[in-house]
């Protein structure tokens, strides 16, 4: 079965047929931890893992024989078009985990429309989301149902959103959060590789710290500087301040909660790191770091800044008791106006997804194709996971595959009016 028979997949035709899956950059660490789980799919017969590394893919596929599909390697460069078309016209979904999206998502996204396979990625940058939604005709009139930003945030805080949305009547502010170094220390150990190179994720985090960001403001997309502070009161008695970072969520969420306030991306960090990624945002600014030799900082800090940051932590405040990884609404319930908040709930199991950030991020992104391979989601055209993804099937889903108890809801939402927090902050 090859692209045009994704194409009759993706628009939810009945067939027997097999669910082949093509994971580009699939020896990577995310990768590598969304195939040991979708190569266990019911209905997933074969995994292609496609690295331009032929002995990593191989060694990979290696470690995922005998769990259920039929597991082969393959070199593919997504730099060579041809080798990219020819890889995914034998596919009927491809997983795309190679970044920086900003160079590789549009152009990936672009082959899988021309062959039409369907598309399920992780991209954590606000720029080429833009630029991948804008290519829902495109999909549309190929059949071609596209995921993008499917793994932890975006992703998981996406549903999250979903989920503490249908609380309200209508929605004011929407926050999601992550956590930098709040549950421990924060780890620069694999900002830069063994040969010296930043590597793509820090190079990612210099860039969505510096210059501005896309957020969400009055209703409507805005440029801002990173870092403002947010504080925010929370059910639970939960308080603090957190700082927006550039991401993909404002983006989606302007399309598909349209909130008539804000919508921003937080993360969760204590005020000293906070300084310290303010220092390297003022210097990227003005021409005197780039976004690499940032990350390469970021790793070995110098004196110099680090005396800077030292200077201006007393200036950032704390994240209080906020929760880790979370999303916020607030909006109007009937004549009173109410914050919501959506969590997963605190086991050992969450915490050990939520602080190992290859799964966190490959585990949804497979969970999201299951739901590809048994047709819940089916409707062509490019989507962010809050429009497509239904949040209950996946969090019973990552529940399941947790181990938790089958009575256990593995997230908690809480609700109270606004009026009542406001004292808390």
């Amino acid at each position: 079965m090859a692209g045009a028979a994704g194409h009759e997949w993706c628009v939810g035709n009945p067939k027997e047929d097999v669910v082949r899956v093509l994971a580009l950059g699939g020896a990577g660490a995310m990768g590598r931890a969304g195939l040991r789980l979708a190569a266990t799919l019911p209905g997933v017969t074969e995994v292609v893992v496609a690295d331009r590394d032929f002995n990593a893919a191989h060694a990979v596929s290696e470690e995922l024989t005998g769990l259920g599909a039929i597991v082969r390697p393959r070199r593919v460069d997504v730099t060579e078009s041809d080798d990219l078309d020819e890889a995914l016209r034998d596919a009927d979904v491809v997983l795309n985990t190679v970044g920086p999206y900003y160079h590789f998502g549009p152009t990936v996204l672009q082959a899988a429309i021309r062959a039409r396979t369907d598309y399920l990625d992780i991209c954590d940058d606000w720029e080429p989301t833009l630029r991948m939604l804008e290519l829902d005709a495109l999909a549309r009139e190929a059949g071609v149902c596209a995921i993008i930003g499917m793994g932890a945030s975006p992703g998981v805080s996406n549903l999250l959103a979903a989920l503490a949305a249908r609380a309200v009547d209508r929605i004011e502010n929407v926050y999601t959060a992550w956590p930098v170094d709040v549950a421990d220390e924060l780890d620069t150990t694999e900002a830069v590789g063994a040969a010296g190179e930043p590597s793509a994720a820090a190079v990612h985090w210099m860039q969505q710290i510096s210059g501005t960001i896309t957020v969400v403001r009055g209703g409507r997309i805005t440029q801002e500087a990173p870092l403002r502070p947010v504080p925010l009161a929370l059910p639970g008695g939960r308080c603090g301040t957190a700082y927006t970072v550039g991401h993909p969520e404002p983006v989606t969420f302007q399309r598909t909660l349209s909130p008539s306030g804000e919508a921003a991306t937080l993360m969760i960090v204590t005020p000293g790191t906070a300084a310290y990624l303010d220092v390297l945002r003022t210097d990227i600014d003005k021409g005197a770091l780039t976004n690499e030799s940032a990350a390469r900082d970021l790793a070995e800090p110098t004196l110099r800044r680090a005396l800077r940051s030292a200077k201006r932590a007393t200036t950032f405040r704390s994240h209080g008791t906020l929760p880790l990884f979370f999303a916020a609404i607030t909006g109007a319930v009937g004549p009173e106006r109410h914050t919501v908040l959506a969590h997963l709930i605190e086991t050992a199991e969450t915490a050990a997804l939520t602080g190992d950030m290859a799964r966190f991020t490959g585990i949804p992104l497979a969970l999201s194709l299951s739901q590809l391979a048994d047709r819940t989601a089916v409707r062509p055209g490019v989507h962010p996971p809050e429009a497509i993804i239904d949040p209950e099937r996946f969090f019973t889903d990552l529940g399941a595959h947790l181990g938790l108890d089958e009575t256990t809801h593995v997230v908690s939402i809480e609700q109270a009016p606004s009026a009542t927090l406001a004292g808390h902050r």
